[in-house]
């Protein structure tokens, strides 16, 4: 059983009360340290916890703790880390993990100098369409992974903080490509270094300092790439789609919007569709299991276990802070128009990887460009003369 510490009573807070009071039945959200008297009052008396404060240090200390779950804006999630880790305190940290590669970096090395459990809070990573997929793929049934794709785009977020820069630390890029950039990695190999990104940025909708709309291409040293498409100038709702490529097949994902559950309503129902809905009326798209559909069960019950366990986590403070890493370059790039270098001070993974070859023997003399089966009942090949390079077609008899 974990006894835990709520830091953040607003939206994505609730969200994860929800699924650690619903999945393994046995954990307890027992604290809530909220800005604000009123937030931790109301989650207080909606959660059933024992205790709430608007005193950040006081919660994480309070002797029924044992956990500690980060759902704060991104400026504050350092001051947390740091003050887990004077307490001694297991935590786990929503995304992203910090606003830049180096504020991440001081937060993992923070937690493993304390020598306490950490979690990053990748929910995208714990879907249940992800999780199957990642199995397909861990299991060759694509082959050597070529591209992976991820796209995350609604009309914005729910709270105040995101939209300024300052506190955010960015705008849909760091909000939205910090899941996409997690997303790819987990299909390419996380252990497989990303090299240099390239990346186009704007603020095209939103009165902000911040950028609303960015795609980015993540070059990997195992001549992968890993592509994200981010906005919060999208208007229908949310949409989460992944798309994954390998030599020997193909991956699609929709994860939300269109999942084969379509409902019209007249509107004079209830209010709540689905999160970042934008309308009750016509034709909805409601989400079957919202918690659940979007990883939150299965994120928190590998945090838990991984804890009880002694074991890592499937996404640890590292990979929050490679992905931080990963955004700075993509930041840096939509200012240069350039490739730009990921910076890793700390790198954990392969060295020296270089592009696999991509030609496929045929015979000895002859590489397969492809075989196919025509209209008109023919085996087609095409192939590649080694000697000459030629291309020649030849009938399978």
């Amino acid at each position: 059983m974990q006894r835990i510490a709520m830091l953040g009573g607003g939206f994505i807070g609730r969200f994860y009360a929800d699924s650690i009071h619903g999945q393994r039945s046995r954990d307890k959200v027992v604290a809530i340290y909220a800005r604000r008297q009123e937030t931790a009052d109301k989650f207080k008396a909606d959660y059933g916890c024992s205790f709430a404060s608007t005193d950040m240090e006081e919660v994480i200390a309070h002797p029924d703790v044992d956990m500690v779950c980060i759902a704060l804006p991104n400026n504050i999630h350092e001051t947390a880390v740091n003050l887990c880790a004077k307490h001694k305190k297991s935590v786990v940290c929503t995304k992203p993990l910090g606003r830049t590669g180096e504020e991440a970096l001081r937060m993992m090395k923070t937690v493993e100098e304390a020598g306490i459990f950490a979690g990053y809070l990748e929910d995208l990573c714990y879907t249940p369409k992800f999780l199957k997929a990642l199995d397909s793929v861990k299991n060759g049934a694509l082959g050597r992974i070529l591209w992976a794709k991820s796209r995350e785009t609604h009309p914005g977020p729910h709270s105040d903080w995101f939209w300024d820069k300052e506190q955010a630390g960015g705008g849909c890029m760091l909000d939205l490509g910090c899941h996409c950039v997690e997303i790819s990695r987990n299909f390419i190999g996380k252990d497989v270094k990303p090299v240099e990104v390239m990346c186009w940025a704007a603020t095209q909708v939103k009165p902000i300092e911040a950028e609303d709309h960015a795609i980015a291409l993540v070059k990997y040293e195992n001549g992968a790439i890993g592509q994200f498409e981010v906005s919060w100038t999208f208007r229908g709702g949310m949409d989460l789609r992944d798309e994954v490529m390998g030599t020997e097949g193909t991956i699609w994902i929709n994860n939300f919007l269109r999942t084969g559950f379509e409902m019209f309503s007249t509107g004079k129902g209830a209010d709540y569709v689905a999160e970042k809905a934008e309308s009750n009326t016509g034709w909805l798209f409601p989400v079957g299991d919202e918690v659940n559909d979007l990883g939150y069960n299965h994120m928190f019950t590998d945090m838990f276990s991984a804890q009880e366990e002694g074991r890592t986590p499937a996404e640890t403070f590292y990979d929050g802070y490679i992905v931080n890493a990963v955004l700075d370059a993509a930041y840096k790039s939509a200012e240069t128009k350039q490739w730009e270098k990921v910076v890793l001070p700390v790198w954990r993974g392969q060295e020296g990887l270089k592009p696999e070859s991509t030609l496929v023997d045929y015979d000895a003399d002859h590489y397969l460009i492809k075989q196919e089966m025509t209209h008109d009942g023919r085996n087609k090949l095409i192939l590649k003369e080694k000697a000459s390079g030629k291309i020649i077609e030849r009938d399978v008899v």
